[in-house]
């Protein structure tokens, strides 16, 4: 399992509520958490075999912007 740290677009709660299902049906994502206090708003995903694309996609299918960062 790796983690994978991300700045987005996913300001809110109501923002959070658009993107977990996107988030929760992606293969590969074991567990997920955006912290929206942040500035950058970063998004910590904990995968099984999901890759930094597929993350990325399913943000975007949210209608968010997802952004690798180290």
């Amino acid at each position: 399992m790796s983690t994978l740290k991300f700045k987005t677009t996913i300001k809110c709660s109501g923002c959070l509520a658009n993107v977990t299902p996107h988030l929760n049906a992606a293969d590969g994502i074991e567990k997920w958490e955006v912290d929206i206090m942040n500035p950058n708003k970063i998004l910590t995903v904990e995968t099984a075999g999901a890759s930094e694309s597929d993350v990325i996609a399913a943000v975007e299918k949210a209608g968010y912007i997802a952004e690798k960062v180290n």
